[in-house]
């Protein structure tokens, strides 16, 4: 590092000494700009007035300077950095004393000046030094990656998406955020950045991991920032020490500085005291977020970044919702994404369902694939199905989801070479330090899927539908809970009610859930609503039920069309039925006098088991 200050001031030397006056104004106009310009400017007026215009006061000027940059380099990174400028432009303009040199990536573990996620190129300048010898000064080119104030877009036509916050799942046509829900902290963020928008500084919001802080954020700047702000929202790893000069270009504009997930910016070229020192002298906010666990980390880890966060006293946004703010989230509940967050996100807080709800969908949709998780995705998809049945939070045990992959043929054929403890714990690991796939139940190995998935499948047009069997097995699964399995008989109907005309399978399912839940009448109406469709199984249980009543002549045609498709049940049945009335008319016949139909009478009567005195069929 010392080599680099003696050939910085190498080159500020001979700008000073044969430079136009245009760059020595440059000179002092950076150092008036510094946090140390009381200690700077005098002792770099004393240089230019030395040496100034004297062709070759040059290695004297640069020894004269090296006081000054090691003040500005410990002291001032953003002056420095201004510095090392001018004297790239001094050797551009001096093309005759430099030697020109290919761009070179420096290695990413020699360079010093490295940023956090990669490296910046940096231009190779030689100059002549005292001796007439070379120095090699690697200095950073004039920060171009950081467009002008009139490119950065408004603050009102900002896609908060597109800026850190994260989106939630979308019904229909809403638009992409539902309504903002105020927190319990707003009134103290909004306070500072009013007061950051007028003079300058950083304001910062923490929190657990998806505990709403980029949103949070956002509409505290949306609501105390005119829309015409002009938004900066600069990449991670990004070198802002050309920042002050950008923002110095901008005219009328009010800017804001838009910094989320702040660990990824800090640093010797990102934002550091003098940056923002700078920034408040510009008057200009910075508005930005952390983890708990980030902000822990940089703020005591003794780490030299932690100077930034020494003097900013965070807004804590915690996951858990208090009271009065589940009380103002109540008022918003026309939304659906809202309302479903009021009544299923007791497990992970607000903010985190809806934020992890779209990631844990987009994962778990992707897993169907051969060569990803397709067992995991269908253990998912059967505890979503039985959830969208009505089971609700009933956790399943998970030898019940592997048995009820069955249902689904064509998914357990591409399911196969992935086994069933591979797929538990894929679908089961926690994800964004909030939740897995498939949440763990009261009970050892029961799961249920995560809320906002079956939330999902059931505001999706495209979610393949529930297999028609599982609804049976739902209903057993809240065997115990007479209430859970009325919730299970209203889903059903919800679901199938509006789709059984012409499809005898769903009025045979309809069926046998009203008869296991006692509605007899509702049952018999929907076998027969699947046999007058066509369905054999059904036709059986009506004819079986009419002649049980003594409705004979209107059974008969149910059990025939049974019998005639296979149906020994029904073929044994029917022909008793026959023997029945056969009795019958034939004990009718004797009454007549007929001594021969009572004989074929008594004989038959005996062959079906009917006692000797039953006359009647």
């Amino acid at each position: 590092m010392d080599n680099e200050i003696e050939a910085l001031a190498d080159v500020l030397g001979r700008a000073v000494a044969t430079g136009p006056a245009d760059l020595c104004e440059l000179l002092t106009d950076a150092a008036h700009r510094s946090v140390v310009a009381p200690v700077l400017v005098p002792r770099l007026n004393r240089v230019l007035s030395r040496y100034q215009g004297n062709p070759v006061a040059g290695p004297l000027a640069s020894q004269d300077l090296l006081e000054v940059l090691r003040v500005a380099r410990r002291r001032d990174t953003t002056v420095f950095e201004e510095l090392r400028t001018i004297a790239d432009a001094f050797t551009e303009d001096e093309s005759a004393r430099v030697a020109p040199v290919a761009r070179r990536t420096p290695d990413a573990t020699a360079n010093s000046n490295a940023v956090s996620g990669g490296t910046f190129n940096e231009a190779v300048v030689q100059a002549g030094s005292i001796t007439g010898g070379l120095h090699t000064y690697y200095g950073q080119t004039p920060h171009s990656g950081l467009p002008p104030v009139t490119d950065w877009p408004q603050l009102d036509r900002a896609d908060p998406i597109a800026f850190g916050v994260r989106r939630t799942r979308r019904i229909g046509d809403e638009p992409p955020l539902p309504p903002y829900v105020a927190r319990d902290s707003d009134a103290v963020l909004e306070e500072r950045v009013r007061t950051a928008a007028r003079s300058g500084g950083l304001v910062l919001v923490t929190g657990e991991p998806l505990s709403g802080k980029s949103r949070t954020a956002w509409e505290a700047m949306l609501a105390n920032l005119p829309g015409t702000t002009r938004l900066s929202a600069p990449a991670a790893g990004t070198d802002l020490r050309g920042l002050p000069g950008v923002l110095r270009g901008r005219g009328e504009n009010r800017c804001v500085i838009w910094l989320d997930e702040l660990e990824g910016h800090l640093g010797e070229h990102g934002l550091n005291p003098a940056l923002i020192a700078e920034l408040v002298r510009l008057r200009v906010p910075v508005i930005a977020t952390m983890s708990d666990e980030a902000y822990d980390d940089h703020r005591f880890g003794g780490q030299a970044r932690a100077r930034v966060l020494v003097g900013v006293d965070p807004v804590e946004l915690g996951r858990a919702w208090t009271q009065d703010e589940q009380g103002r989230l109540v008022k918003a509940l026309e939304d659906r994404r809202l309302g479903d967050v009021y009544d299923w996100s007791e497990d992970t807080g607000t903010a985190a369902f809806l934020a992890v709800g779209p990631e844990l969908w987009d994962e778990w949709w992707r897993a169907r694939r051969p060569n990803a998780h397709p067992h995991g995705h269908l253990l998912v998809r059967v505890a979503m199905d039985l959830a969208r049945c009505g089971t609700d939070d009933t956790a399943i045990p998970s030898g019940l989801l592997h048995e009820l992959c069955a249902l689904y043929e064509q998914e357990t054929a591409q399911a196969a070479g992935e086994s069933f403890e591979d797929a538990l714990a894929w679908a089961s690991k926690v994800r964004h330090g909030v939740t897995g796939l498939l949440v763990p139940g009261a009970e050892p190995d029961t799961w249920r899927c995560f809320a906002s998935l079956h939330r999902d499948a059931v505001s999706r047009p495209d979610t393949p539908p529930v297999p028609l069997n599982l609804w049976l097995h739902a209903l057993e699964a809240v065997r115990g809970d007479p209430d859970m399995r009325e919730l299970v008989v209203n889903c059903a109907q919800s679901e199938l009610e509006s789709v059984a005309d012409g499809r005898p399978e769903v009025g045979l399912v309809l069926g046998r859930l009203y008869e296991a839940t006692g509605e007899t009448q509702d049952a018999e109406d929907w076998f027969r609503h699947s046999a007058d469709a066509g369905g054999i199984e059904a036709s059986e249980i009506v004819g079986r039920a009419l002649a049980a009543r003594g409705n004979v002549i209107e059974a008969i045609p149910y059990l025939e069309a049974a019998a005639e498709a296979g149906s020994a049940d029904a073929q044994a049945h029917i022909a008793s039925v026959f023997a029945k009335r056969a009795v019958f008319w034939l004990d009718r016949m004797a009454e007549s006098g007929s001594h021969t139909a009572g004989d074929f009478a008594r004989k038959l009567r005996e062959a079906i088991g009917l006692p000797p005195d039953n006359v009647k069929a």
